[in-house]
């Protein structure tokens, strides 16, 4: 077995820990909450079955949906910073660029530059591929808190409405169809409590 491939299994193995990254968010049923694994996966599904409706020119659904897969892998090393808590996204930038560092070192050069170029777009949100993919993203986490019907990471951290509005609004940018729907949901949760108006 070459070094290269070791390093690709070793990298492999590693980023399974994803499944042991919980998240806030709970699935769809509420009966308990997500891992890494599974929400990219969600991701990355909602991008391919929601792609018809993006308005953004130009999008390469392939780069979409690699960004879906990479875009957590940093919290195997970093952990997951749940979006609604204040306190503890200080910090987040430089925890998360210290494990891309350990984590895409692992992987022969050509794939490094790949994956942690795809990392950084994403984080940038400047390309339409990345606001789609960031756009699908939030979607993915505010469809499951909104279904589950318990408010999960809202109450938890106290979200208001205009944070969590602010929050989702590359969908109204990429996927406009979805705008009212995301609107109607934040006041349906403000009506029943879960967000704090």
């Amino acid at each position: 077995m070459t070094g290269k491939l070791q390093n690709q299994l070793k990298f492999l193995g590693i980023v399974d820990g994803m499944k042991q990254v919980f998240r806030q968010t709970t699935l769809f049923d509420g009966s308990r909450y997500e891992n890494a694994a599974e929400h990219s996966w969600h991701f990355a599904l909602m991008a391919m079955t929601l792609f018809e409706h993006c308005v953004l020119d130009g999008i390469n659904i392939d780069r979409v949906i690699k960004m879906a897969i990479v875009h957590d892998l940093v919290e195997v090393f970093a952990g997951d910073t749940p979006a609604n808590d204040i306190a503890a996204n200080v910090g987040k930038e430089e925890r998360e660029r210290e494990a891309a560092d350990k984590l895409f070192a692992l992987l022969p050069e050509e794939q490094a530059n790949e994956y942690r170029n795809l990392w950084e777009e994403f984080d940038a949100m400047e390309t339409p591929d990345s606001i789609y993919a960031s756009a699908v993203d939030r979607f993915q986490s505010f469809y499951l808190i909104h279904q589950s019907g318990t408010g999960s990471a809202w109450v938890k951290f106290k979200a208001t409405a205009e944070r969590t509005r602010t929050r989702v609004l590359p969908v109204k940018t990429a996927i406009p169809s979805l705008w009212q729907w995301v609107e109607d949901a934040i006041e349906e949760n403000v009506a029943k409590g879960l967000l704090v108006k």
